[in-house]
This record gives C-alpha cells, sequence and structure tokens, in this order.
C-alpha cells in the first residue's frame, strides 16, 4: 500500500508526463489543487532559469586525486596525458551554473583544471565532428550525480547535457522527488557526440572514462543516478540487462548508484515509463537513509 506521500508524487508524476486521466480518490480536492499549484511554479521558475555554456580556457594535464585512485592504477586510460589540444571552442555568453557554484568550494581548482583539460581534449576521434564537448551541468557540489551516456545533436549544439526532449523527461523524472537540475549534476559517461547518435564505441569510452572518474572524485557525491546501458555497465563493470540491475542499490567505489532506463528509452517504450519512477522513489530512499532527512 502506498503512503500518502508516496500516492501524491505518484499522482504528480503521472500529471507531469501527460497522462490522460488521474483518479483522485485518495486525495482531497484541496490537496490536489495544491499540488497542482506548487509544481506550476516549480515549472515556472525552472523556465525562467537560463544556463549557458561556458568559455573554455583549455588547460593541459589531467591531474591525479589520491583518494579512490590506488585501484584504477595500471590501466593504460586511468589518467589523461597532456598533448596536442583542439582549437578552441566559440566564446559562449555568461557561465555555466557549475561556474557559478564553485566560489569557496575546496575543489574549485582541480574542478576547473579538468573542465578545461576536456574542452581542450583530442584523445579519441569523436573530437572530429563535435561542436562542443558536453562536460556538465548542475551543482559540482551537489548530493546527487547524475550520469547519462553521450550527448546528442543538440546536446552538441549547446554545450549542456540533456536539454532536449529526453532533458526534458529527465527534469519531469527528478521533479518527482523533489530534485531539480539545478540542484543536481549531470554529466555523461562519453563528452563528445558519437556520429549519427550511435553508441560510443568501447575505445572511446576507456579513452573519456577519465574525465568521469575525477568527475565522481571532485564532486563526492551521495548517490548516482545511471541513466542507461552505458553509463550502468560503465560505473558497475557488468553487463546484464537494466531490468535485471533495476530495484537494487548497487555500488560504485562505495558510493550507492541506483540504475533506471534512459529517458530517450522511455520516450519510445512509455510502458517503462511507471518502472522509472520506481527507481527514482529508491534514489530518494537512499539519499534519505544516506542522510536521514526527507527530499520532501
Amino acid at each position: 500500500m502506498l503512503t500518502a506521500a508516496e500516492l501524491a508524487r505518484r499522482l504528480r508524476q503521472q500529471a507531469e508526463l501527460g497522462a490522460g486521466a488521474l483518479f483522485l480518490e485518495h486525495l482531497s480536492r484541496a490537496e490536489a489543487l495544491g499540488l497542482a499549484r506548487k509544481f506550476a511554479a516549480r515549472a515556472a521558475a525552472s523556465a525562467a532559469t537560463v544556463r549557458e555554456p561556458a568559455s573554455p580556457t583549455g588547460e593541459p594535464g589531467l591531474p591525479e586525486l589520491g583518494r579512490r585512485r590506488a585501484r584504477g592504477a595500471g590501466r593504460s586510460a586511468a589518467r589523461v596525458e597532456s598533448g596536442t589540444r583542439a582549437p578552441a571552442q566559440p566564446a559562449e555568453r555568461g557561465a555555466t551554473f557549475d561556474e557559478r557554484e564553485l566560489t569557496g568550494w575546496d575543489h574549485a581548482d582541480a574542478y576547473r583544471e579538468v573542465r578545461d583539460t576536456a574542452f581542450g581534449c583530442v584523445r579519441c576521434r569523436l573530437h572530429e565532428g563535435r561542436s562542443h564537448v558536453v562536460f556538465s551541468d548542475g551543482n559540482p557540489q551537489a548530493r546527487v550525480m547524475v550520469v547519462g551516456e553521450a550527448p546528442g545533436a543538440e546536446e552538441d549544439r549547446k554545450g549542456l547535457p540533456f536539454v532536449g526532449p529526453a532533458g526534458q523527461l529527465l527534469d519531469l523524472l527528478l521533479a518527482t522527488v523533489a530534485l531539480s537540475r539545478d540542484s543536481v549534476y549531470i554529466c555523461n559517461v562519453v563528452k563528445c557526440r558519437p556520429p549519427g547518435n550511435r553508441n560510443p564505441l568501447p575505445d572511446e569510452i576507456e579513452t573519456c572514462l577519465p574525465y568521469l572518474r575525477r568527475q565522481i572524485e571532485l564532486v563526492a557525491p551521495e548517490a548516482i543516478l545511471a541513466l542507461g546501458a552505458i553509463a550502468v555497465h560503465t560505473l558497475l563493470g557488468r553487463q546484464d540487462a537494466i531490468k535485471r540491475l533495476r530495484g537494487v542499490v548497487h555500488r560504485y567505489e562505495g558510493i550507492p548508484v541506483v540504475v533506471t532506463y534512459h529517458p530517450a528509452a522511455l520516450l519510445r517504450n512509455p510502458r517503462w515509463t511507471p518502472g522509472a519512477w520506481e527507481d527514482l522513489q529508491l534514489l530518494r530512499r537512499t539519499l534519505e537513509g544516506e542522510r536521514g532527512t526527507s527530499l520532501l
């Protein structure tokens, strides 16, 4: 039996995802209207927030972070070596949300260094066709890190992850557990768009993986939400189907990992959406267990 709070979240998710009918027998009219007003206001506030990609400086070299590094020693791709840089990307207006959140953070300089190194990376073939390196969006001091697969056409154009239709769906799913794009940290396994939106190849993933490892080390999230097969297999080192890995909290170097479908897959297969909602509830419970406080 769902609790009142879980039922409210379920109804909210159905409404936000465009369900044709809602059954409100367990909610009073005042509660239902209150939910509608609350999330209309949240959506309006979210739409008013404008995020633009930052201008990279492209310093070479990816520094090491001692914590957790010993386990990765000996892997050929465990560190990014300095080398020939790609031409700087075009300057953009403003700064990303993560840049505004770096003030006063102990790891700010290290974060800028790895980000700027990624902006100039030419270590694999994917740099040849990119418009932008898509490094991250959101807050690098967030409790939750969301890891996807690779940028698509819209992400490549704007330099930010999850900004197309799949990103809009991701925003709605996060809202069902009182999270937002600005309150999480979003990135992909691969930072450049594969041609034709194909899956990244194993050598491309391996070459780009040190950036993701470094992001996880610096952000040090309380939980990771892994979206889609590429992210799940990369983080867990397992090739099982997502449906077999869902519903259980996994670990990446001690950090809880919750597995769910990629939002793009949900757009193609809407019948999976209730399962994704359940995965988000598992993420919520995991976070509440880690800190002992409610997100809602």
